[in-house]
Protein backbone atom coordinates (compact mmCIF):
# COMPACT_ATOMS: atom_id res chain seq x y z
CA UNK A 1 0.00 0.00 0.00
CA UNK A 2 1.29 3.57 -0.97
CA UNK A 3 2.33 5.49 1.96
CA UNK A 4 -0.69 7.76 3.14
CA UNK A 5 1.76 10.69 3.96
CA UNK A 6 2.96 10.94 0.09
CA UNK A 7 -1.09 11.21 -0.61
CA UNK A 8 -1.71 13.94 1.45
CA UNK A 9 1.06 15.86 0.50
CA UNK A 10 -0.82 16.91 -2.56
CA UNK A 11 -2.88 20.45 -2.07
CA UNK A 12 -5.39 19.04 -4.39
CA UNK A 13 -5.24 15.46 -2.16
CA UNK A 14 -5.96 17.23 1.07
CA UNK A 15 -8.57 19.55 -0.18
CA UNK A 16 -10.54 16.40 -1.58
CA UNK A 17 -10.32 14.75 2.11
CA UNK A 18 -11.23 18.16 3.49
CA UNK A 19 -14.25 18.33 1.55
CA UNK A 20 -15.00 14.29 2.25
CA UNK A 21 -14.71 15.13 6.25
CA UNK A 22 -17.15 18.14 5.79
CA UNK A 23 -19.58 15.33 4.25
CA UNK A 24 -18.51 11.80 3.30
CA UNK A 25 -20.39 10.17 0.71
CA UNK A 26 -19.74 12.06 -2.71
CA UNK A 27 -19.91 11.76 -6.50
CA UNK A 28 -17.14 12.60 -8.27
CA UNK A 29 -18.96 15.36 -9.68
CA UNK A 30 -20.10 16.82 -6.45
CA UNK A 31 -16.30 16.39 -5.57
CA UNK A 32 -15.24 18.48 -8.26
CA UNK A 33 -17.66 21.07 -7.50
CA UNK A 34 -17.02 21.41 -3.91
CA UNK A 35 -13.44 22.07 -4.88
CA UNK A 36 -14.24 24.82 -6.87
CA UNK A 37 -16.70 26.70 -4.51
CA UNK A 38 -14.75 26.44 -1.43
CA UNK A 39 -11.17 26.01 -2.56
CA UNK A 40 -10.99 27.89 -6.26
CA UNK A 41 -9.85 24.67 -7.83
CA UNK A 42 -10.81 23.89 -11.20
CA UNK A 43 -8.86 20.55 -12.06
CA UNK A 44 -10.63 18.49 -14.53
CA UNK A 45 -12.82 15.44 -13.83
CA UNK A 46 -9.89 13.60 -15.06
CA UNK A 47 -7.69 14.73 -12.63
CA UNK A 48 -9.45 14.71 -9.63
CA UNK A 49 -10.06 10.82 -10.63
CA UNK A 50 -6.26 10.34 -10.54
CA UNK A 51 -6.04 12.04 -7.50
CA UNK A 52 -8.99 10.08 -5.71
CA UNK A 53 -6.92 6.74 -7.54
CA UNK A 54 -3.87 7.84 -5.45
CA UNK A 55 -6.05 8.55 -1.63
CA UNK A 56 -7.50 5.02 -2.09
CA UNK A 57 -4.44 3.08 -2.91
CA UNK A 58 -3.10 5.14 0.21
CA UNK A 59 -6.83 3.75 2.15
CA UNK A 60 -7.68 7.13 3.03
CA UNK A 61 -10.50 6.45 1.13
CA UNK A 62 -12.88 4.24 0.14
CA UNK A 63 -14.86 3.49 -2.89
CA UNK A 64 -18.56 2.01 -3.24
CA UNK A 65 -21.47 1.52 -5.83
CA UNK A 66 -25.01 3.14 -5.34
CA UNK A 67 -26.78 2.23 -7.93
CA UNK A 68 -25.11 3.25 -11.02
CA UNK A 69 -23.07 5.75 -8.88
CA UNK A 70 -19.41 5.51 -7.61
CA UNK A 71 -19.05 7.02 -4.13
CA UNK A 72 -16.78 8.24 -2.04
CA UNK A 73 -15.91 7.78 1.61
CA UNK A 74 -12.80 9.32 3.84
CA UNK A 75 -11.02 6.86 6.11
CA UNK A 76 -8.40 8.59 8.15
CA UNK A 77 -6.82 5.66 10.14
CA UNK A 78 -3.79 5.04 7.78
CA UNK A 79 -2.99 8.56 8.16
CA UNK A 80 -3.66 8.77 11.72
CA UNK A 81 -1.35 5.74 12.23
CA UNK A 82 1.42 7.04 9.97
CA UNK A 83 1.49 10.28 12.11
CA UNK A 84 1.40 8.59 15.61
CA UNK A 85 4.98 7.87 16.05
CA UNK A 86 5.56 11.60 15.95
CA UNK A 87 2.28 12.86 17.83
CA UNK A 88 4.59 13.34 21.04
CA UNK A 89 6.45 16.53 18.43
CA UNK A 90 3.28 18.21 18.46
CA UNK A 91 2.64 18.61 22.13
CA UNK A 92 3.60 21.32 23.53
CA UNK A 93 7.03 21.59 25.44
CA UNK A 94 6.10 20.98 29.13
CA UNK A 95 7.17 23.93 31.45
CA UNK A 96 10.05 23.92 33.47
CA UNK A 97 9.46 23.56 37.09
CA UNK A 98 10.38 27.19 37.78
CA UNK A 99 8.62 29.21 35.22
CA UNK A 100 5.41 30.34 36.13
CA UNK A 101 2.30 27.66 35.96
CA UNK A 102 5.11 25.21 36.44
CA UNK A 103 5.13 22.37 38.76
CA UNK A 104 5.19 24.13 42.32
Amino acid sequence: MPDPLRAFADPTRRALLTELRARDGQTLFELCTRLAQHHGLTPTRQAVSQHLDVLAEAGLVRRHKVGRTLVHEVDLTPLRQALAPWADLLLPDPLPDDAPGGQP
